[in-house]
């Protein structure tokens, strides 16, 4: 009897299922179910037989399902053996009651159970896994499997509410470092999820799963996440790494949160990181460090844009797009003399609205607020609510600029507070 078109069953009700050959001899029963990563993610590679004389695995397109609901292979010959095969995902051994990250949900969940399709006739894979179960359902199924008939349990899990996570949306978290990178699982997607939410991903992790998925990551996705969670957290995410790895993600950071970090860790270490950085990044969180941190030079940031009064709409619009930094991070263009006094600001909604031709000096604010370098953040952010401030200029006595206070560090402060 060929497969029924998209039927769905569960691993608990596959596994432990006997497996005959078209003669209705047993040949064993099934252990686990091996699953293709990479390009073929998803597809049921082979069914891992137990036997009398040890493991077997058989390819998916060689074992269909009878009315009877066992298991029957198509050809009688002879059983390859077991091997250890890296390019396989086992759903029992590696899956289940495992961490996985819901790149849907953006969040860290543990599977209880695996639903996977029976393909329709002529399919080149007739298995494949369709979601991961991470509610009652699953759990119930696998507590009271051997307890109650098959089919009673099946029909009583179908009232419980269904909570799976179609499998394109899963990332598997391995621990095991071999495994890791033979798996080859497609961590770049994690590129794609807000920082924030990165950072409320990693400290849902236990410690072994969270080093897997923060070493996995590339120096800039690894510092935007950084730069969200809280300072325990990340002297725990770098702890394993060297100071070489440590710098080039530190590079990546805002130069604030940067120094933010270093102050954290011990002086040796610190040093130790500044060493491995490239001069300009290693300036410019070397002078952030000399400020009180409770300060508003303690959270300003040293990335900003900058031009000469003379300069032109055309020349801030180059700057613009050839600045470093977060660009997310850019509310106003400041004018600036050759001594770096600030002389003005640009909202940049008023910029896009000129001319390439015209003169900043034109369009600039002459009247600009700002704030001390040693202003507290207690003052600095009653300035920030009374003027309803996306970000404010950080001057030193000489009244040249040397930083900028975003909005989100003096939320940041009042949370700490509260």
């Amino acid at each position: 009897m060929q497969p029924r078109t998209i039927a769905r069953v569960s691993l608990t009700a596959l596994l432990g299922t006997p497996v005959t050959d078209a003669q209705g001899h047993l040949r064993g029963r099934l252990k686990d179910i091996a699953v293709a990563t990479g390009p073929d993610a998803g597809k049921v590679a082979g069914l891992v037989l137990k036997t009398r004389t040890g493991l077997f695995i058989v390819p998916s397109q060689d074992v269909m399902e009878t009315p009877a609901g066992t298991l029957e292979l198509r050809s009688s010959g002879a059983l390859v053996p077991l091997k250890d095969e890296g390019n396989y995902l086992y759903l029992q051994q590696d899956l289940v009651d495992r961490q996985i990250i819901d790149l849907h949900g953006r969040k860290v969940v543990r599977v209880n159970d695996v639903d996977l399709e029976w393909m329709g006739k002529g399919a080149a894979h007739l298995l494949r896994v369709a979601e991961v179960e991470v509610g009652l359902r699953g759990a119930f199924r696998r507590v009271f499997k051997g307890m109650l008939p098959r089919a009673m349990l099946e029909s009583i899990s179908r009232k419980l509410g269904a909570h799976g996570i179609p499998w394109q949306f899963v990332d598997v978290i391995e621990v095991d470092p071999a495994r890791r990178v033979k798996l080859r699982i497609a961590y770049e997607r994690l590129a794609e999820i807000h920082p924030s939410e990165l950072a409320d991903i990693l400290e849902d992790l236990a410690p072994a799963e969270r080093e897997a998925v923060f070493t996995s990551l590339d120096e800039e996705v690894a510092a935007e996440a950084l730069e969200e969670v809280e300072p325990k957290l990340q002297k725990a995410l770098l702890e394993k790494l060297d100071e070489e790895k440590i710098a080039d993600i530190v590079e990546e950071m805002d130069p604030g949160a940067a120094a933010d970090l270093l102050a954290e860790l011990s002086e040796e270490q610190s040093d130790a990181i500044l060493e491995e950085m490239e001069p300009e990044e290693r300036q410019e969180v070397e002078e952030l460090l000399e400020f009180d941190e409770y300060s508003a030079a303690g959270c300003m940031t040293t990335d900003f844009i900058y031009l000469a009064a003379g300069s032109t709409v055309a020349q801030a619009v180059q700057a613009l797009r050839s600045f470093d930094g977060d660009p997310e991070s850019v509310y106003e263009i400041y004018l600036l003399d050759e001594k770096r006094v600030l002389r003005g600001s640009i909202p940049l909604a008023r910029l896009v609205m000129a001319q390439p031709e015209t003169h900043l000096r034109v369009l600039a604010e002459p009247r600009v607020l700002s704030c001390p370098a040693d202003m507290n953040q207690n003052d600095l952010a009653e300035v920030f609510d009374k003027y309803n401030l996306h970000a404010l200029p950080v001057v030193d006595v000489q009244g040249r600029m040397v930083g900028v206070v975003q909005a989100d560090q003096v939320i940041s402060f009042l949370r700490e507070k509260l």
